[in-house]
C-alpha cells in the first residue's frame, strides 16, 4: 500500500490537488497539503524517483493550470486539436524539469542518512526550482506556488517577503508535515511558529494620498474579430461610445483596444479621443513603432498634465514568449499560428502617469507577475500611487485564466501595498484596495464600463524596500548557504 501511495500515478493527482489550491477556489489550505505529500513521497526515494515523482507532480499541476493556451493555439491560432495539446503538454513538461531537477538535487543532498533536516534542504530545493522557472529564459511563474497564499495566514508575509518567500515558507511548512508522518512530531513547532509569526507581523507600511475615480473599459471584442479589417471601423465606433460615456476623472482602456499603431488611424478618430480628454484624460491601449523599428505594445496618454495632447506613453517591457517575441529555433512554429505582430520590441521606460492629482504605474497584461522588474516605481519620493493593469486575455477564453491573473494582481496589492485597478478586454476587469480586497469588478465576457473610486498610496514595505536595493539576490544567497550547507552534510 505504501508503494502505491508513492507512484507517479498518485503524483498526478497530488499536482491536481496543489493546482485546486489556486483561483478560482482559493482553497489555500491545498497547496502545502498537497507539496506534503510530494516531500513524503521523496524523503527517502533515490535520485531518479524524486525527479520521476516531482516531474509527474509539475505535469498535472501546471498543464491543468495552463490548460486554457490550448484555445489560443487552436481556435485563434489554427492548429489541429492534437498538436495544440501536444503544445501544451510540452511546455508543461519542459517547466516539470526545474521541479523534477530539484527533486533529484534534494534527494542527492540527503545521501544515505535521513533526518528531519533533509525538510530544511527539501524546502530550499521547492524554492530553487520556482525561482529558475521564474527567471530562466524570460521566466514563466505562472501560478507559482507562493500565488495560493493572497489569503490565509501565510498573505500576512507579502509585504515583508513577497511571493517567493511565501513560496519558501509554504514548502517548509510541508516539510515539517511530511517529517511529521516520518516519525519527527517536533517538526511541527517552527510550522506552527511560520504560522503564528504571521499574526504578529505589523502590517501598515503605506499611507493615504487621496482619493481618485477611474473608468475601466471591457469592450468584449471576440478575438477573432479584433484584427479583422472590415469590422475595425465599427469596434472603434462602440470603443469611442464607452470612452464617451465613462464618468471618471481617468479612462482606461485595455491592451491593444486599438490593435494597430496611432499612425495608421483616421484623423478624426484621434482628433475627436483628444477633444474629449480636454474634460477627462485617457490611458489608450495601442502600438508605437513600426515594421522596421518594431511594434511596441503600449498604453498612449491623451489628456493629463499634456492638456489634451498626447504626450506620455507606456511601452511593455516584459514580453510574452511565443505570443511577443519569438525565442530563437521557433519561428516556425509560432508563423504556423499566425499571431499579428508576433515578433515585437520592448518599451523602455517605466515612469508613472502624473493625474488628478495621483501617479499611475502602467502595466501590461502579465507584467504584473514580475514585481522585481517594477519595483523601482513604487519606492522613493516620486513612486506610483496606483497600478494600473491593462490585459487582453481574450486569446484565451474566460476559464480559470481570469481568475488566476486577478489573483497574481492581488499578490502585488498585497507587497506593495499599492490598490491595482484592471482594465481588460473580456475580462476580469476589477478594481483591488491596498490589501488585496477587490472592490468591483465586470462579469466576464459582457461589454461594459467599471466605474471605481481607489485610494491612492505612498510609502513603501520592508520588502518592496529591500527588492528595490537587492533584486531576488537574497534568495538566491540563501539557497547557495542553505544547499552549500546541506552539501558539506553529505559529504
Amino acid at each position: 500500500m505504501r508503494r502505491l501511495l508513492q507512484s507517479w500515478p498518485v503524483a498526478l493527482l497530488a499536482g491536481l490537488l496543489h493546482l485546486a489550491a489556486f483561483a478560482p477556489t482559493q482553497a489555500w489550505v491545498l497547496q502545502p497539503l498537497a507539496l506534503a505529500w510530494l516531500a513524503w513521497a521523496s524523503w527517502d526515494a533515490t535520485p531518479a524517483r524524486a525527479a520521476r515523482l516531482g516531474l509527474a507532480f509539475g505535469l498535472a499541476w501546471l498543464a491543468g493550470g495552463l490548460w486554457w493556451l490550448y484555445i489560443s493555439m487552436h481556435e485563434f491560432g489554427h492548429l489541429p486539436g492534437l498538436m495544440a495539446g501536444g503544445a501544451v503538454l510540452l511546455l508543461a513538461a519542459f517547466l516539470s524539469l526545474y521541479l523534477a531537477g530539484a527533486m533529484a538535487l534534494a534527494a542527492w543532498l540527503r545521501g544515505t542518512s535521513v533526518s528531519a533536516w533533509h525538510g530544511l534542504t527539501w524546502a530550499l530545493c521547492w524554492l530553487l526550482a520556482e525561482l529558475a522557472r521564474a527567471t530562466l529564459f524570460g521566466g514563466f511563474p505562472w501560478i507559482a506556488s507562493g500565488y495560493a497564499h493572497t489569503v490565509g495566514p501565510l498573505a500576512a508575509w507579502a509585504p515583508w517577503l513577497g511571493v517567493y518567500g511565501i513560496t519558501l515558507l509554504a514548502a517548509l511548512l510541508a516539510a515539517a508535515l511530511a517529517a511529521a508522518l516520518r516519525g519527527a512530531r517536533l517538526a511541527l513547532a517552527p510550522a506552527l511558529l511560520i504560522l503564528l509569526a504571521g499574526l504578529l507581523l505589523p502590517q501598515d507600511f503605506t499611507r493615504s494620498s487621496g482619493s481618485i475615480k477611474l473608468s475601466l473599459l471591457q469592450p468584449n471584442v471576440p478575438q477573432d474579430q479584433k484584427f479583422d479589417r472590415e469590422l475595425m471601423d465599427a469596434n472603434l465606433q462602440r470603443l469611442y461610445a464607452q470612452i464617451a460615456a465613462a464618468r471618471g476623472q481617468v479612462v482606461l482602456t485595455p491592451e491593444s483596444v486599438v490593435p494597430l499603431p496611432l499612425a495608421y488611424l483616421p484623423p478624426e478618430f484621434l482628433q475627436a479621443l483628444a477633444q474629449g480628454a480636454r474634460e477627462r484624460p485617457l490611458l489608450l491601449g495601442s502600438f508605437l513603432g513600426d515594421e522596421q523599428t518594431g511594434f511596441v505594445n503600449s498604453l498612449q496618454a491623451f489628456g493629463g498634465d499634456a492638456r489634451g495632447q498626447q504626450a506620455y506613453s507606456y511601452g511593455k517591457r516584459h514580453l510574452l514568449p511565443f505570443g511577443e517575441y519569438i525565442p530563437p529555433g521557433f519561428h516556425w512554429f509560432v508563423r504556423m499560428l499566425q499571431i499579428p505582430m508576433d515578433d515585437q520590441a520592448a518599451g523602455q521606460h517605466q515612469q508613472a502617469f502624473a493625474v488628478a492629482g495621483q501617479r499611475l504605474r502602467p502595466l501590461i497584461c502579465y507584467e504584473d507577475l514580475f514585481g522585481e522588474d517594477f519595483v523601482q516605481s513604487v519606492v522613493g519620493a516620486d513612486a506610483a500611487t496606483v497600478l494600473v493593469n491593462a490585459s487582453n486575455l481574450a486569446w484565451f477564453g474566460t476559464l480559470m485564466v481570469q481568475d488566476q491573473h486577478l489573483q497574481f494582481s492581488v499578490m502585488r496589492t498585497l507587497e506593495f501595498q499599492r490598490p491595482l485597478v484592471r482594465s481588460t478586454n473580456t475580462g476580469a476587469t476589477a478594481a483591488l484596495d491596498h490589501r488585496g480586497r477587490v472592490l468591483a469588478r465586470l462579469p466576464a465576457a459582457t461589454a461594459g464600463v467599471l466605474e471605481v473610486e481607489v485610494e491612492g498610496r505612498t510609502g513603501s514595505t520592508p520588502y518592496a524596500r529591500w527588492l528595490a536595493a537587492l533584486g531576488l539576490w537574497p534568495f538566491g544567497a540563501l539557497l547557495v548557504l542553505g544547499l552549500g550547507w546541506a552539501w558539506r552534510r553529505r559529504r
